[in-house]
């Protein structure tokens, strides 16, 4: 409603920051959020190329012809939380989660190191349990789309599935993530990349640390 008024009045959509601050957010990342769920609803198209290009295709149902509408002062709902835990941060904008180092897509790297900050995850990225954040390091897994910079998000699991890209944990002391392969007592550690060698273990050699859940790009 706030961008039909505004084109209704001006011909000209809105800026990101002008949205921000109608609703009352203190960061602009909601409202990219926002704009791409009306979007895939079918509410508005943003045209290509052009800069704060926006097409209102429908309106809300119960919005009457050329109403006005202010939207309302944004209100977020607040989950407080712990050290370690996801929690709602305060503008509601996604779920902080614990980053917890950078761990080897590679040959494995020291185990996973202790909280250094939180990370910012949109909370449909994220399933039930509990979760945690690690900085890829290296190229064993760009086949299967993980580079290095990568963030991933991992949920917390000591066991997993066969074929499913985990945490695993080396001897107690190397951390690295790959796709875990069992047969018979065998645990194979295996990359996505031909140039990396897949690593056989025992059983009592490996443990499971999380299972791979989500992945954060900055471009």
């Amino acid at each position: 409603m706030f961008i039909y008024d505004r084109l209704k009045d001006t011909g000209v959509p809105p800026s990101f920051e002008e949205m921000k601050d109608a609703l009352g957010l203190k960061s602009k990342s909601g409202i990219h959020r926002l704009i791409t769920a009306l979007e895939e609803r079918g509410f508005l198209r943003r045209l290509p190329h052009r800069a704060r290009a926006m097409e209102i295709i429908r309106m809300p149902d119960a919005a009457a012809p050329g109403l006005k509408a202010t939207p309302p002062p944004f209100s977020p709902s607040i989950i407080q939380g712990s050290l370690g835990q996801s929690h709602q941060d305060n503008e509601a904008e996604g779920t902080l989660i614990p980053m917890m180092g950078r761990i080897a897509a590679g040959v494995p790297i020291e185990a996973i190191q202790d909280h250094s900050h939180n990370v910012m995850v949109p909370p449909d990225m994220l399933g039930k349990g509990e979760h945690y954040a690690l900085e890829i390091k290296g190229d064993s897994m760009i086949n299967a789309g993980i580079l290095d910079g990568d963030t991933v998000l991992i949920r917390k699991s000591s066991t997993a599935r066969n074929g499913e890209i985990v945490v695993a944990l080396v001897d107690d002391e190397e951390a690295t993530l790959k796709r875990l392969r069992k047969k018979g007592d065998s645990i194979a550690l295996e990359a996505a990349n031909p140039a990396y060698e897949t690593r056989i273990f025992g059983p009592d050699r490996v443990s499971v640390q999380g299972i791979l859940a989500g992945l954060l790009r900055s471009y």
